[in-house]
């Protein structure tokens, strides 16, 4: 299978790979919900792991995967705060931790433009 055939199905099994994560073990999930949201911090950890899962499911469909696509850009953008939270709060923790907490950031980047391609031609980027 070419590389662009597997780009689609790769961001798909990360999605749904993290949409599990955030159901198996919220409580890592929880700690970085940003403190000013609304409600539970639970709450925003199991909608967004639902959300990470039917995106993972609306890109696996080759119909419904540009659209899908679409929106896995919009919530990696949208998810960015909680990264910045968990930056914030582990600022004073040993420094491997802090190093993790700080390289999340700039990876949302990544991500954003990997689902733009997958959108813009339907099988991934090349």
């Amino acid at each position: 299978m070419p590389r662009s055939e597997r780009s689609p199905l790769l961001l798909a099994g990360l999605l749904a790979g993290m949409g599990v994560a955030h159901f198996a073990a919220p409580r890592p999930f929880d700690a970085i919900i940003p403190r000013r949201l609304p409600g539970s911090p639970r709450a925003w950890t199991y909608a967004s792991g639902a959300v990470e899962l039917a995106l993972a499911a609306g890109i696996a469909a080759p119909r419904t995967r540009a659209s899908a696509a679409k929106a896995a850009a919009a919530f990696f953008v949208g998810v960015f705060p909680a990264n910045v939270q968990m930056a914030a709060d582990w600022r004073h923790r040993p420094a491997p931790l802090r190093a993790a907490a700080l390289a999340r950031l700039p990876l949302q980047l990544p991500l954003v433009l990997w689902a733009r391609g997958v959108a813009r031609n339907g099988k991934g980027l090349s």
